[in-house]
């Protein structure tokens, strides 16, 4: 058997570059091809080839009688994640209060070493305050850390600036969670990490392979949350939402272009050509639309943006209070979970946050003790009993 990695280092599309059709890759891939001809059946020659990059390979290689099957590898879904994380976590301590599904819905798209390395992670910081326990804590500080950065404690932030990041992360917020069918809201920090200076966190309840134009149009409101606060708050807006902005118009135009989300009608507008270092989008591309089309299109772009920042706008105003409560506790306590928002918007004390911690920790010290009592009574009631010292 003959495996070769990372094909695509040699199976490139021919031709494809600017700079001719003689260097040293092409003529390794056409020696490879005319090596592949030779293999006959009788020989019981395999060849086995993985890349991450099928898109770019050369149509030779996958003709029949070189490459007959093709085996795609996906991404684990979240039933995978969590028999990933349950295998990796026999290796270490795990406490009482942490669960694998919890952990596997909230890192989607990770593979299995990004999940292992999540464990890892959780490790050591458990290891830095001594503890006998990986808590849901520590995965929670190892997934904040992969996923969005190490935290930037260290930066001098105004209070100014502090407190507008907190009215634009309450924004999001409370928008994201009057909205009904999005994902439920998880944590959310003024803490800066990477980039960003604060960041609302959602944990997906299930596995979603499509996106129905419903659930769209409120992931755009969703994302104008934090902007709609600021104006709302100070009658002005800063440049915190250009990331949020970015992305509700990839939506919206996507919705437009490509999915046949608006009045429209069911047509693609904008056809996705290949990468240009391919040779397959180079020179400029003829739109396949008029001029007159290409209006009507950036004009259903603009109109669900509207839409959206409206949607915002009026979940905000309706529920002000709610929002000064969230970004209160912003302020008071840097970082909130989806049950201390929930406890805002129904209208507790921030004073109750704290409360509500301590009886958490309480209940979790508990069974960590009654781990422990366990763990010594199933030692004590070992058959085998405990050699201590062997006599040579």
């Amino acid at each position: 058997m003959i495996f070769i990695d990372e094909i695509d280092a040699v199976g490139r599309h021919r031709g494809a570059g600017m700079g001719g059709g003689h260097d040293e890759r092409e003529q390794t891939l056409n020696q490879l091809l005319v090596e592949m001809d030779g293999f006959e059946s009788s020989e019981g020659v395999i060849l086995i080839a993985a890349t991450n990059r099928p898109d770019v390979l050369d149509p030779a290689l996958l003709r029949p009688g070189r490459f007959d099957r093709r085996v795609v590898v996906n991404k684990p879904d979240v039933k995978g994640r969590e028999q990933i994380l349950t295998v990796h976590m026999k290796k270490t301590p795990i406490g009482p209060d942490v669960e694998p599904m919890r952990l596997a819905r909230g890192t989607p798209g990770f593979s299995g070493a990004d999940l292992e390395n999540l464990v890892n992670e959780a490790a050591l910081i458990a290891a830095r305050t001594d503890k006998k326990y990986l808590e849901m804590e520590d995965f929670e500080k190892a997934k904040d850390k992969v996923m969005m950065g190490s935290e930037r404690k260290s930066m001098v932030i105004s209070e100014e600036d502090r407190q507008m990041t907190a009215y634009h992360e309450a924004g999001h917020t409370l928008v994201g969670r009057k909205l009904t069918g999005l994902d439920p809201i998880h944590k959310v920090t003024i803490i800066p990490r990477g980039m960003a200076l604060g960041i609302t966190q959602t944990l997906p309840e299930k596995e979603s392979l499509s996106l129905s134009k419903t659930r769209a149009e409120k992931m755009i409101a969703f994302l104008f949350g934090g902007r709609a606060a600021e104006e709302l708050i100070y009658q002005d807006v800063t440049t915190g939402a250009g990331n949020d902005i970015e992305r509700a118009t990839e939506i919206a135009r996507r919705m437009v272009c490509e999915w046949g989300m608006s009045p429209l009608g069911p047509m693609a507008f904008e056809k996705r050509e290949g990468p240009v270092f391919l040779g397959l989008q180079y020179g400029h591309t003829k739109k396949d639309y008029s001029e007159s089309k290409a209006e009507e299109i950036d004009a259903e772009v603009s109109k669900i943006i509207n839409e959206g920042y409206r949607k915002a706008i009026t979940i905000l105003t309706e529920n002000k209070e709610a929002l000064e409560r969230i970004t209160k506790a912003l302020l008071e306590y840097e970082t909130i979970d989806g049950y201390e928002v929930d406890m805002m918007i129904d209208g507790a004390n921030v004073s109750e946050i704290e409360k509500s911690r301590k009886g958490r920790k309480e209940d979790l010290a508990k069974v960590v003790a009654e781990m422990e009592q366990n763990k010594k009574k199933n030692e004590g009631n070992d058959p085998v009993g405990n050699p201590g010292t062997a006599a040579v």
